[in-house]
């Protein structure tokens, strides 16, 4: 079965870098959580709905294995989706690559895992309410397909 993968490209700024033109560690978990924010947006996934609700949704694991570094000035894409495993909690997976080559070059893989926790009760929701529950059946058939 294939998945539904969200696109979101960027290119390698000095701000992005450290002293040597190589890509600091944590500016590829910025664009990992820029890519999911933007997926989320295009699927109108109301997040403001969901915290109105008195819902956060953190991240509690991240996991990055690098493969090779980007540089300064080079293209990039981060490939984003959400493992449609799961019906609370959404892993999203992350795929990071060096598009300015004729050939796409795999730079970072990874996943984040995102909990829904109830403000109230400080605790993870192990159901979330009626009203919230289509927006996260919508996240999973959009992903499945």
């Amino acid at each position: 079965m294939t998945h539904r993968w969200f696109d979101y490209r960027f290119r390698v700024q000095p701000h992005h870098t450290d002293y040597s033109g190589v890509v600091w560690h944590g500016t590829y978990i910025q664009w990992m959580e820029t890519a999911r924010v933007e997926c989320l947006r295009s699927l109108e996934f109301a997040f403001e709905e969901f915290v109105e609700a008195g819902y956060d949704l953190p991240v509690v694991d991240l996991q990055l294995r690098y493969h090779q570094p980007l540089t300064l000035g080079t293209e990039g894409l981060v490939r984003t989706r959400l493992d449609v495993k799961q019906r609370v909690k959404l892993t999203w997976l992350y795929e990071i690559y060096n598009t300015t080559p004729e050939t796409p070059q795999l730079c970072i893989t990874g996943h984040a895992l995102l909990v829904p926790i109830d403000m109230t009760k400080r605790k993870i929701a192990r159901r979330l309410p009626t009203k919230l529950q289509p927006m996260f059946d919508s996240l999973v058939e959009y992903f499945a397909a």
